[in-house]
């Protein structure tokens, strides 16, 4: 059976609405909780790589020596064709593995904000049935450069690298579309996520956010429904070589 490996980097960050549609396609979830001490397996026993979001940055490395064996882990699983889908911070550590820069943004994106798909993602076999243009949760400070060899798939005002794709199967989100009701109300008690969401917003923001994000919750979970269902469907073919 296919098994997917989700990297999670605080519990409150789990595949959310994407768990769901890995049962669909008979897929099987081991979770590897790193910053509980849980240890990275074998990336060569992995048929494919689920990597979410965190409040730490691909660069804490002091605070989190963990992250350095995760970026080499990820740097060989990806570049030796393990299908890859990361989110937020599984985007900035795709980056940051290939070579790439990530660094604090200008100001924390907080807020359900649309996303642009670039010329190569409205061409992009797995990112094409968003649309050229959908909203998403942002809520992060951190921003990445697009490594060498792969190619950005969407842009926003704020930060313009959202999505990105290396090689076939490889792909990075900044934005979140997978969120569920329970997740939302847990970020809002990660005094990271908080802090954040008041410097973006203004002390009542969480508020409005909370608003926005119930305005567009099931929007949003139909579109990482269409859009996850679209990368397994692309990465059957790659699983089943390795198998």
């Amino acid at each position: 059976m296919t098994r997917a490996l989700v990297l999670q980097h605080i519990r409150c960050e789990p595949p959310g609405v994407f768990s769901d549609m890995l049962g669909r396609h008979g897929i099987t979830i081991e979770t590897a909780e790193l910053d509980e001490g849980d240890p990275l397996p074998d990336w060569r026993g992995v048929d494919l790589a689920v990597v979410m979001g965190g409040p730490m940055g691909v660069y804490d490395e002091a605070e989190h020596p963990w992250l350095a064996a995760e970026k080499k882990w990820i740097a060989e699983a990806v570049r030796a064709g393990v299908p890859y889908f990361g989110v937020c911070l599984g985007a900035q550590l795709l980056a940051a593995s290939l070579g790439a820069a990530v660094r604090t943004g200008s100001t924390p994106e907080v807020g359900v904000l649309p996303v642009t798909l670039t010329e190569a993602g409205q061409a992009d076999p797995v990112l094409t049935v968003l649309g050229p243009e959908f909203d998403a949760l942002q809520w992060h400070g951190d921003t990445f450069d697009v490594p060498d060899g792969a190619v950005c798939l969407g842009s926003s005002p704020a930060y313009p690298h959202q999505a990105m794709r290396f090689g076939d199967v490889a792909y990075g989100v900044q934005f979140h579309i997978e969120v569920t009701d329970q997740m939302f109300a847990e970020w809002g008690q990660v005094p990271a996520y908080a802090a954040s969401a008041q410097a973006a917003l203004g002390d009542s923001g969480f508020d409005r956010l909370a608003r926005a994000f119930a305005g567009r919750r099931e929007a949003m979970a139909e579109s990482a429904d269409q859009m996850f269902d679209s990368w397994l469907r692309r990465v059957s073919s790659t699983v089943v070589k390795q198998s």
